[in-house]
């Protein structure tokens, strides 16, 4: 007679906080949690909210590695919580929100404001220097392989993982980061954007910008997408360094 396997307990420490609540303060609620086969730590903390505490708070929409809003620290790694296995991880585990980011409660953060502030400090849309564009105007065409190469950047999710994870921007707070420079990448790429090297110069050519990277690559080491972070700091600062020596 086989031996019936016996799961593990986990045991998941959370930092908890409420900051709209004057009488909370930051501490540690840990709950214990039988694993499961294939279990996430998605799954594990519906567990705790379902069964031990419906008060905790965290974020999910999607639950498979696509929007972003399940972004933590895991074990203290920017992780989301719906990729990683608790197979993965030892039976204790510690939980908290990402550090910059505006805390609502709990694990939940909100990343939107700090990133619709990046999105309109590198005007990351397509700039067309007509004013008027007629509806059946035909696209500039793209190569295959260029196209792949701006869909890859276009995979980011805007987790914060690696705003998380950056050693540059805890020193340097107004440092656009791995997903500010990823943005400009993505759009000096593409053919349709009719910004010059100097209009792009003026976003990153700056100690807050490419040249205030100090290349830890933590960002790409925590990236759950694997997005190719660093050649593309590496692009910027080359383009960079070429619109310099035009001037």
């Amino acid at each position: 007679m086989s031996e019936v396997k016996k799961e593990r307990i986990l045991k998941i420490s959370i930092l908890r906080f409420d900051p709209t609540d004057p009488k909370d303060f930051p501490h540690i609620v840990t709950y214990e949690v039988e694993e499961a086969d294939g279990m996430t730590l998605f799954i594990a903390l519906n567990e705790i909210r379902e069964h031990h505490d419906n008060s905790l708070m965290f974020d999910f929409v999607c639950r498979a590695g696509i929007c972003g809003s399940c972004s933590m620290l895991v074990n203290g790694q920017p992780k989301l919580a719906c990729r990683v296995l608790t197979s993965k991880l030892d039976a204790n585990i510690s939980l908290a929100p990402l550090p910059l980011f505006k805390l609502i409660r709990d694990l939940s953060i909100y990343t939107g404001e700090w990133m619709r502030g990046l999105s309109e400090r590198v005007e990351s849309w397509i700039h067309d220097k007509e004013e008027e564009l007629a509806f059946d105007k035909l696209e500039q065409r793209m190569e295959p392989a260029l196209a792949d190469e701006i869909y890859e950047l276009d995979r980011c999710v805007e987790c914060g993982c690696c705003v998380a994870g950056c050693g540059t921007i805890q020193m340097k707070p107004n440092f656009l980061g791995a997903v500010g420079l990823n943005k400009v990448a993505r759009y000096h790429l593409d053919p349709r954007d009719k910004r010059s090297d100097e209009e792009y110069y003026e976003i990153v050519g700056d100690e807050d910008g490419v040249f205030g990277c100090m290349t830890l690559l933590g960002c790409e080491d925590v990236c759950p997408k694997d997005l190719p972070l660093q050649s593309k700091i590496a692009y910027l600062r080359r383009m960079m360094i070429q619109t310099a020596a035009k001037n």
